[in-house]
C-alpha cells in the first residue's frame, strides 16, 4: 500500500474559492494538489469523488483536502506509478476540477463546462509551478481538460492512452493514462495485462526527452 501523502505538501492556491456555487454547496473541502513542486510528473484526475468520511486516512479529496487520496483510485494510481518508477517524491497529484461535483444523490456527476473553465487557471498555474517532465492525465475528461490548456483535442481517448502529446505552450509533454477506476475494464481492449501496462508506462515516460527533467527512480 502506498504511503498517505504528507498534508504539508498540499498546495493551497487560494484561501477559498467561490467561482462555482453548486460546487461550493456540495463540497466539504477544496481538493488541492499535493506533492513536491519539483516533481517529474503532474498527475491529473477529473474531480474529487464523494469519498468515504468513515475511512481511517484514505477518505478522498473531498474530506482530506488533497487530490487522489481515496481508498480506491488514490491508492491505486499512486501504487501504479510507484511500481513504474515514479514514487511519491516524483509525483504531484491534482484534479482538473478541485471540488466534489455532487449529483444530488451522494455520488458524482460530470463537471459542467463552466466548472471546468473556472478551475482551468488553477490547473495551468500548478503545471507552470511544477514544470514537470510530463503531465499524466487519468481518464478521458482529465485528458480533455489538460489538452484544452494547449488548445488541443482528442478524437478517441482509448487511442490516446500512452500516446505522447507535445505541449510547447505548457513546456511539457502529456501522456494520457486510463483512469484507475476503469483500468481493469479497458486494459484487455488495449492489449495489456497489469504487468505489461505498467512496463509500457515506464517505457513511455523514460522515452520523453531527458532534457525535460530527470528520469525515473532506480
Amino acid at each position: 500500500m502506498p504511503a498517505f501523502p504528507d498534508p504539508d505538501t498540499r498546495n493551497d492556491l487560494a484561501e477559498d474559492c467561490r467561482r462555482c456555487p453548486a460546487l461550493v454547496e456540495a463540497r466539504e473541502h477544496i481538493s488541492w494538489g499535493n506533492g513536491p513542486l519539483d516533481a517529474d510528473l503532474v498527475v491529473v484526475g477529473e474531480a474529487p469523488g464523494a469519498g468515504d468520511p468513515g475511512a481511517d486516512r484514505w477518505r478522498g479529496g473531498n474530506w482530506t483536502g488533497m487530490a487522489y487520496t481515496s481508498r480506491h483510485s488514490g491508492r491505486r494510481i499512486r501504487e501504479l506509478l510507484a511500481e513504474a518508477g515514479y514514487g511519491p517524491d516524483a509525483c504531484y497529484f491534482t484534479n482538473a476540477v478541485k471540488c466534489f461535483p455532487a449529483d444530488g444523490e451522494g455520488s458524482n456527476r460530470e463537471p459542467t463546462p463552466e466548472e471546468r473553465a473556472d478551475c482551468r487557471p488553477y490547473l495551468r498555474r500548478e503545471i507552470e509551478m511544477v514544470g514537470p517532465r510530463a503531465v499524466v492525465p487519468t481518464g478521458k475528461h482529465a485528458t480533455k481538460s489538460v489538452l484544452s490548456l494547449e488548445g488541443k483535442r482528442i478524437e478517441s481517448f482509448l487511442d490516446s492512452v500512452l500516446a505522447t502529446v507535445a505541449c510547447p505552450g505548457l513546456d511539457t509533454t502529456v501522456v494520457p493514462l486510463l483512469h484507475p477506476s476503469y483500468q481493469d475494464v479497458w486494459l484487455s481492449r488495449l492489449g495489456y495485462d497489469a504487468d505489461s501496462y505498467r512496463a509500457a508506462i515506464a517505457e513511455t515516460l523514460a522515452g520523453i526527452d531527458a532534457s525535460a527533467g530527470p528520469g525515473p527512480e532506480q
